[in-house]
């Protein structure tokens, strides 16, 4: 028992509260717990934002589910690191299409519920969507850091837009995980994997970016791995923008 109080004091929510604001997330909850204790991040503080992908090619993982689970995911990962229960979500394609707060006990279906009413889907910039990021986050006048998971299936649109805004962002305390669903043989995840080397000093202050590869069936990977993934290069990175003086 005095354990289990221990880890409940260092998460920013409580097991308690979300077993009484969304029963269905605690199991969610739990593992995301586990990621946070083995990564070292027990009683750490961040923001936590989740940016979509709404390019035409990504309509099947809304209709199956596949996006409103990885929200979920996101929401209870949010639980143990932000205590307001919100997690800022935007909506891109061509431009930015919407946006929404998940909040905790109003997350069920709340994802594919937007998406349907956002109309066309288009193409892919990620820049637009970095810029709605980094605009709220000023807004907010938040001093913690922040974990961006960026979901996407394939390389943006205007590539050069999207190396631009990462490393000019380098320089605020967000780090941006993006997340690639689909053909892990697809050449379009080769500018992922090109944003998440890019040269620190030369390029950036800081490595400000990772990415994790979810393959063609994303809700395959196990929670506990995927948690694993999201959050593999948060300390690092942590770490060195508080020697930088990002942090």
């Amino acid at each position: 028992m005095i354990e289990t109080s221990r880890r409940d004091r260092a998460s920013a929510i409580s097991l308690s509260k979300v077993q009484e604001r969304a029963p269905d997330l605690v199991s969610l909850y739990e593992t995301a717990g586990t990621s946070i204790r083995n990564h070292g991040l027990e009683g750490v503080r961040a923001a936590v934002y989740l940016v979509l992908d709404r390019s035409g090619s990504i309509r099947p993982y809304y209709a199956n589910g596949t996006m409103q689970h990885l929200a979920e995911q996101v929401l209870t990962l949010s639980a143990h690191l932000d205590d307001d229960g919100t997690v800022p979500v935007v909506f891109f394609s061509t431009d930015v299409d919407g946006t929404t707060d998940l909040n905790l006990g109003g997350h069920r279906g709340r994802i594919n519920k937007l998406h349907e009413n956002l109309g066309h889907m288009g193409r892919t910039n990620y820049h637009w969507a970095m810029d709605e990021v980094i605009d709220h986050y000023l807004d907010s006048a938040s001093e913690a850091p922040a974990l961006v998971i960026f979901q996407t299936d394939g390389g943006p649109t205007s590539r050069p837009a999207a190396e631009r805004y990462l490393c000019k962002a380098a320089r605020l305390p967000l780090f941006w995980q993006f997340i690639g669903f689909g053909d892990p043989a697809d050449n379009e995840f080769a500018f992922l994997r090109k944003l998440d080397t890019l040269a620190v000093p030369d390029r950036r202050v800081v490595d400000n970016a990772g990415f994790f590869h979810a393959g063609r069936t994303p809700r395959s990977v196990s929670d506990d791995l995927l948690f694993d993934r999201l959050l593999g290069e948060f300390p690092d990175w942590l770490a060195a923008a508080r020697r930088a003086g990002v942090v």
